[in-house]
């Protein structure tokens, strides 16, 4: 229909439900968001490189860590946050590390560690929500 695929059409409706999203969101929403993009892209990156498919897992794991290190440790205030938000800091840090050489050496066991740590993360900040004033 008008020369657009359904893809097409598909991947601009997740465009712009994202945009909304983030222009809508709580900074606490926002950083969930930033640790669900880089799981996302973390389990594209694993799938890829079971199959095999080396420019897929490349992009999936650049984006991870993109994430991690342009959003979320980017995000943390070193000032206010104090020991927890240094640990956060030397925690993304090594993530950071740990997918270049799960990249590097096609280490899925790499991509699964950094998963389970961003995952836990992930649960204990969605668990501080209601103590978090918009």
């Amino acid at each position: 229909m008008f020369g657009t695929s359904y893809a097409n059409r598909a991947s601009a409706y997740a465009r712009v439900s994202t945009e909304t999203s983030v222009e809508s969101a709580t900074p606490h929403k926002l950083i969930l968001m930033l640790y669900d993009g880089a799981l996302l892209s973390l389990r594209t990156a694993a799938a890829a490189m079971r199959n095999k498919d080396i420019p897929t897992k490349g992009a999936a794991i650049s984006k991870a860590i993109d994430i991690i290190t342009n959003g979320l440790k980017v995000s943390l205030d070193l000032e206010a946050g104090g020991e927890i938000a240094g640990r956060l800091d030397a925690l993304y840090e090594y993530m950071a590390e740990r997918l270049l050489y799960a990249n590097l050496h096609n280490n899925e066991a790499a991509l699964d560690e950094v998963c389970g740590l961003l995952g836990s993360i992930r649960e204990a900040w969605e668990g501080i929500a209601n103590q978090v004033t918009p």
